[in-house]
C-alpha cells in the first residue's frame, strides 16, 4: 500500500482545500476550508462562476450574509464530494467577541439546514481564544458542533476539552515555523525532525493528555510542512492535509507505522490540569510562540477576509 492508505488504517485523514474538484483523487473523509483556502480558490477560473451565481443570487442583502452564504456553497460542494463533515470558519474579526460569533455559527448551520444538510456534517471554525471556545461552549450546548482553530498551547487544548468542543486542529506547521525562525542559523533540521519537531511534540502531548483523561475532543493535526510531520502523527484522530502533501504520501511506498496510541497514552504519568480565564490568559502569554502564532493567524485570516468581501462586493 502507499502511505495515504496506510496511514487511514490508523488515522482518519481529511483534506485541507476550498478546491473541491481536487478532492476525489485522494478519498478524503472529512474536509476543512478557511477564509484564505476558499479566497485562493475563488481566483480559480474553475471556481470564479459558482462565486459569481451566489452572489448575484443574494443581491441587496449585508456583505457579511453574502459572504457566509459563498462559504456555506462551497461547503455544500464539498459535501458532495466526501462522506464526512465539512468545517466552515466564522469571519476572524470576530475572535474577539463570544456574542456575535453565536451568532455567526447559527446563520452559518441555518443556512446549511436550509439546504438540507443535517448538523453531524458540519464543524463550524472558530479561533480558540478564550472568547472562541466560550463561544464553542454554548453552540455545543445546542447541537452544533465546533472546529476550534488556530490552537498552538497546551492551555488552549485543555480550555477546548473543559468547553467541550467536538474538534480541535493544533497547527503543527506554524510552530515549526516559530521555533526555526528564532533558532536562525543555530536551527538543526535533522534534529528536530520527526517526533522531534517541535510542533508535532505539541500535538503528541495534546493527543496524549486527551486520551489519558477520556476527554471526548476529537484532535486533528493540520498544517504540516512536510511528509515527515505527518508520519510521526500517525495514529492521531484526524490530520487534516493539503492536496500536495496528500499527493506525495500517496506516490510513496515507504512504510509507515502508527506513532500515537491510546493505550500508550492512558500508561501516561500526568496530572490533570483546569484554568480559569484568568489562568488561561495567563498560560497563553507565558508562551510566547502560540501568543505570536494565534495573533499572527487571527491578521492573516481576517485580512484575506477583507479581500475576499473586497472581490463579492465587485460583483454586486
Amino acid at each position: 500500500m502507499n502511505q495515504l492508505d496506510q496511514l487511514k488504517q490508523h488515522t482518519t485523514v481529511v483534506a485541507d482545500t476550498g478546491n473541491f474538484k481536487q478532492l476525489g483523487a485522494f478519498a478524503p473523509r472529512d474536509a476543512t476550508t478557511n477564509p484564505s483556502l476558499i479566497l485562493k480558490a475563488v481566483q480559480q477560473p474553475d471556481y470564479a462562476p459558482l462565486l459569481a451565481e451566489t452572489v448575484a443570487a443574494h443581491k441587496g442583502q449585508p456583505m457579511e450574509q453574502v459572504v457566509d452564504e459563498v462559504l456555506v456553497r462551497f461547503g455544500r460542494e464539498i459535501l458532495k464530494v466526501v462522506p464526512g463533515r465539512v468545517s466552515t470558519e466564522v469571519d476572524a474579526r470576530l475572535s474577539f467577541d463570544t456574542a456575535c460569533t453565536v451568532q455567526r455559527a447559527r446563520r452559518i448551520m441555518a443556512m446549511y439546514e436550509a439546504a438540507g444538510i443535517g448538523r453531524e456534517r458540519v464543524l463550524i471554525k472558530i479561533a480558540a481564544t478564550w472568547e472562541g471556545i466560550q463561544a464553542a461552549r454554548i453552540l455545543e450546548h445546542e447541537g452544533i458542533h465546533c472546529n476550534l482553530t488556530l490552537l498552538f498551547s497546551f492551555c488552549q487544548a485543555v480550555a477546548c476539552g473543559d468547553a467541550g468542543v467536538r474538534l480541535i486542529s493544533p497547527f503543527v506547521g506554524r510552530i515549526y515555523d516559530w521555533y526555526k525562525k528564532s533558532a536562525g542559523s543555530a536551527w538543526d533540521e535533522a534534529a528536530n525532525a520527526g517526533v522531534n519537531d517541535p510542533g508535532v511534540k505539541s500535538v503528541s502531548q495534546i493527543y496524549t493528555y486527551y486520551k489519558k483523561f477520556d476527554i471526548g475532543t476529537e484532535v486533528m493535526g493540520a498544517s504540516f510542512r512536510n511528509v515527515g510531520q505527518i508520519v510521526a502523527l500517525a495514529g492521531c484522530d484526524l490530520l487534516t492535509i493539503s492536496p500536495e502533501l496528500l499527493a506525495q504520501l500517496q506516490a510513496s511506498d515507504a512504510p509507515l507505522e502508527r506513532r500515537l496510541d491510546p493505550e500508550s497514552a492512558r500508561q501516561s504519568a500526568i496530572h490533570a490540569v483546569t484554568y480559569n480565564e484568568a489562568s488561561f490568559r495567563y498560560a497563553l502569554n507565558e508562551d510566547a510562540m502560540a501568543t505570536e502564532k494565534l495573533s499572527e493567524g487571527i491578521r492573516a485570516f481576517a485580512a484575506d477576509a477583507i479581500k475576499l468581501d473586497k472581490m463579492i462586493e465587485g460583483l454586486k
